[in-house]
């Protein structure tokens, strides 16, 4: 069996057995996808004693946990895990079965090919990206929270790794050419643009991501497409689901 799901922000209740009674019937060879902003590395320098509860919990579970990275990851950390090959492409594995599947890889589980690509824009930074090195560090970030502007904190609260440098992005077109671009299944933060622009009525402005995307959706052969980073349910096209609390099997 094979699950996928939204956002957990270091939230990981959705996959209590009160909540996800399927796990019930699932083992360590069964997998729940989660499609970015996982948040479960999220601590500055070491994990925390709540980040280690939860992937201890998570490595409980009778299930294996997979995710790709969103925008609000500790890139620093969780780029520091060793890297692994597992299942035919790059990961870093947290836990034994809590395993981060990293960027332009193409993974085969199940008899069935996964395109992997994490990272998508901050949207909520109206206030800009601080540095504590700023010698008006602390006169701004006084002012942007007295006024409730939200604004992100280098190396703290934001990293530039959460959009994909040029050697990810041509890493996973050389994965994809592998596969004579063509694959069963996508999982990634964001959207293509077009999508973006379609459920968002413009809200969303395209980016270097989002346009890669785009790419890929115009060139590539898939059958289902699933993204997180919008926190809604919805079925964008016949191939494309956006996803955040919402828990679905597809295999």
């Amino acid at each position: 069996m094979i699950f996928v799901t939204g956002d957990c922000h270091s939230d990981f209740r959705r996959f209590s057995t009160k909540n996800f009674p399927e796990q019930k019937e699932m083992t360590k060879d069964d997998y729940v996808i989660i499609c970015g902003d996982f948040g479960g590395v999220w601590a500055k320098d070491e994990e925390s004693r709540q980040e280690k509860y939860n992937m201890d919990w998570l490595e409980d579970k009778p299930f294996t946990t997979l995710f790709i990275d969103g925008n609000h990851e500790n890139f620093d950390r969780l780029y520091s895990y060793p890297v692994e090959v597992w299942h035919g492409g790059k990961v870093h594995k947290i836990r034994d079965s809590v395993i981060h599947l990293m960027r332009g890889q193409i993974f085969l589980i199940d008899d069935k090919t996964f395109f992997t690509f994490g990272g998508a824009s901050s949207h909520d930074i109206d206030g800009g990206i601080l540095d504590v090195n700023m010698p008006d560090f602390h006169k701004k970030k006084k002012h942007l929270d007295r006024e409730w502007i939200p604004y992100r904190i280098n190396h703290i609260s934001w990293w530039e790794q959460e959009l994909a440098s040029t050697e990810e992005m041509a890493e996973g077109l050389d994965s994809l050419r592998k596969y004579d671009n063509t694959v069963d299944f996508i999982v990634t933060h964001c959207c293509a643009s077009s999508t973006q622009a379609m459920f968002s009525f413009g809200k969303y402005k395209p980016d270097k991501q989002t346009n890669y995307l785009e790419d890929i959706k115009q060139s590539v052969s898939f059958k289902k497409w699933f993204f997180g980073h919008y926190h809604d349910n919805k079925q964008c096209s016949a191939e494309e689901l956006l996803l955040y609390e919402q828990i679905i099997r597809i295999l």
